[in-house]
């Protein structure tokens, strides 16, 4: 596979903006989780994982976007701040691209998933035989889950993210039903995601507000 093109190494900082992708953000897995830190962790490399956790977890306190510092991102990493396209922090962007868990629209903006699908079945077979076999046991889980449980799990994970772009609750609803989600599935899946995306909210406030010698 071509490494994607990193951005350029003058450019002291760039734009990250959420890139939406209604199947994914429904289907997919926090780059925090266990899933990811199980199976995607050997393919992607600890400093691309570490990175995409740290732009994930600042749309939280920035759904629409923001601007990261290259130089101090790349040192908080430990990835030191020296530039040049083939330095470690540069490439622990390009494999972003490269695993179409980011993509380029501009020189200084890079749209990041807040996602990670899950592995296809030729990353798969990259794992080691222990980490295929706990795959395989999570996929036949995950078929032996009834179907109402798994369309409550989407429309709520659907509702979370259009709040997380910027709709509101009844937006949210609206948008639900639009994909034929019955009404009342629409409407408890709305409300669920309402009620967690304010608690996020408040918590992020609360962590901004906190002086750093009252941490």
């Amino acid at each position: 596979m071509t490494v994607s093109p990193v951005p350029a190494p003058t450019l002291d900082a760039l734009t990250i903006r959420p890139w939406p992708d209604p199947v994914i953000d429904a289907l997919g897995h926090d780059p925090r989780s266990h899933y990811v830190e199980n199976y995607w962790l050997g393919i992607l490399g600890p400093s691309t994982t570490w990175l995409l956790r740290r732009l994930v977890a600042s749309f939280e306190a920035s759904p629409a976007g923001f601007e990261l510092p290259l130089a101090d991102t790349a040192r908080c990493l430990g990835l030191g701040d020296k530039g040049g396209r083939h330095s470690p922090f540069m490439r622990a962007l390009a494999r972003l691209v490269q695993f179409d868990l980011a993509q380029h629209q501009g020189d200084a903006v890079l749209a990041v998933r807040r996602k990670v699908p899950p592995l296809n079945r030729r990353q798969v077979q990259r794992l080691p035989a222990n980490l295929q076999a706990e795959h395989q046991a999570l996929q036949e889980a995950d078929l032996r889950t009834p179907a109402v449980e798994q369309q409550r799990r989407r429309a709520r994970q659907l509702a979370l993210s259009l709040l997380e772009l910027g709709e509101d609750l009844e937006a949210a609803e609206r948008q639900l039903l639009r994909w034929r989600y019955h009404p009342a599935l629409a409407r408890e899946s709305a409300a669920w995601a309402w009620d967690r995306y304010r608690k996020a909210l408040a918590a992020a406030a609360t962590a901004t507000a906190t002086p750093p010698d009252a941490a």
